[in-house]
């Protein structure tokens, strides 16, 4: 227990260095975008005293290290700031917007998962036959699509030609549970599909692995069913792996919504993201940046701690 609390703490530890990089290069990223922020917002007719003015309230007259210190000790104590655009509390804009990113994640992670993990032993099951080549060309040829290619070819066939579907992803916290479901189905196959290879293939690889093991020959001797087998005594021994991937992938389905969210027009971080881009509303920019930095960040840990828990032996390498 003692070497798993020393564990975290020394992963919390890297994660918080790791986390200051990333706001380091977020705030340089956002000072190395082309024009002047103040000028851009109030557009060409504004006069040199109104653009001035306006600086100094953005204090974008102060130095670029004071401003970059002044924001993360914001952060530090809650306070994210106000928007450019509609002066909101950005910590409201967010809050509304987390909400539906984390329930497009996580209805992805509920298709995606079982699915992954059931083709994976059904291929190891089958290793070598026509169902295992056919599962895994499917699989790496839509990992190899990019995620919008994936959306589009979904919204052709299955909203606009089937008209199963809705072609934009439009929802709001009155929805009854089920009808934000159907609206959210589109996004979500298509974060399945461009996840689920990985998990896949990391399930049928890390029982294959343990296929060989003298543990697994005694089954065989016995005369047990290759199912039982898989199932009863490889798989268990091949959690540490699977969950590793599955939870690296969680991370994805939750920081990789950005391109998802453009396409369907889904009220999430990623096209909150997108959108104050758009409108150079630089905090809130910063802000949602750094939040997928830090679930990202967390998510490995978390990734790390079930890896550890299903399989002790990792705290011990040598």
């Amino acid at each position: 227990m003692a070497q798993l609390l020393t564990m975290v703490v020394q992963r919390l530890a890297l994660g918080l260095l790791t986390l200051f990089v990333v706001s380091l290069i977020i705030f340089l990223g956002v000072e190395l975008l082309p024009g002047d922020l103040a000028e851009a917002i109030l557009g060409q007719a504004a006069t040199p005293d109104t653009v001035a003015a306006f600086r100094k309230e953005l204090k974008l007259d102060l130095p670029p290290h004071e401003r970059y210190f002044d924001w993360l000790f914001g952060i530090l104590q809650g306070d994210l700031g106000r928007s450019l655009a509609n002066k909101r509390e950005i910590s409201e804009l967010m809050g509304a917007r987390l909400g539906n990113t984390l329930f497009l994640a996580a209805l992805a992670a509920v298709i995606a998962v079982p699915l992954a993990v059931f083709l994976g032993i059904l291929a190891a099951l089958y290793r070598n036959s026509i169902f295992d080549r056919a599962i895994n060309i499917v699989t790496l040829t839509s990992i190899s699509f990019p995620e919008f290619f994936i959306a589009y070819i979904l919204i052709l066939f299955l909203a606009v030609n089937a008209g199963w579907f809705p072609s934009i992803a439009n929802v709001s916290g009155e929805l009854p549970f089920w009808e934000r479901v159907y609206r959210c189905i589109l996004p979500a196959l298509t974060l399945t599909l461009v996840c689920v290879a990985h998990m896949m293939r990391m399930t049928r690889a890390a029982i294959i692995n343990l296929l060989a093991s003298p543990y697994i020959e005694m089954a065989n001797l016995k005369g047990l069913k290759r199912a039982r087998i898989i199932m009863r005594h490889a798989l268990p021994n091949a959690l540490a792996p699977i969950i590793n991937v599955v939870v690296i992938n969680l991370a994805y389905l939750v920081v990789g919504v950005v391109i998802v969210e453009v396409v369907f027009v889904y009220p999430g971080m990623g096209q909150l993201l997108v959108d104050s881009v758009s409108k150079r509303d630089i905090p809130v920019v910063q802000s949602s940046s750094l939040f997928f930095a830090v679930a990202y960040i967390l998510l490995n840990l978390f990734a790390d701690l079930m890896a550890i828990v299903t399989n002790p032996r990792l705290l011990h390498p040598r």
